[in-house]
């Protein structure tokens, strides 16, 4: 399974909440400056990295969000993409996804953790529970 095959049902807990609001942020943007019903193939390319990056982070579940980040995972294209998606869409999620958005803005009000413990990723637990 390669990077940008993972499904979201790897994630667990505040992770899976991170990627759907991460999800629906994208599907606003590509709808109005793409044109599609679905998602185009560029902002599905988007979707499949934001979620190997949530599945790896270092912090796990006590992740941080993003923006206030220590550690800036992304690569810069990545990364510009996503404040561009999110600087259009976070406006819009109060309307579309209210749930989501307050929850996004609750998260970016907690306490950065200064290191994150070892071996808290996503993707290490998930290693350790396959047989």
């Amino acid at each position: 399974m390669s990077d940008h095959e993972l499904d979201a049902s790897v994630l667990i807990g505040s992770l899976k909440t991170e990627y759907k609001t991460i999800e629906a942020m994208v599907k606003i943007y590509c709808k109005d400056h793409h044109g599609t019903d679905g998602l185009c193939e560029e902002c599905v390319d988007f979707l499949g990295y934001a979620l190997t990056k949530l599945d790896r982070c270092p912090y796990g579940e006590g992740k941080p969000t993003c923006k206030l980040c220590p550690i800036h995972c992304y690569k810069a294209d990545y990364k510009e993409r996503s404040r561009i998606i999110m600087r259009y869409s976070g406006p819009k999620m109060l309307i579309h996804h209210p749930i989501l958005a307050i929850r996004h803005l609750v998260a970016g009000k907690k306490p950065v953790p200064v290191k994150p413990a070892p071996n808290a990723s996503n993707r290490h637990k998930r290693k350790l529970s396959q047989p």
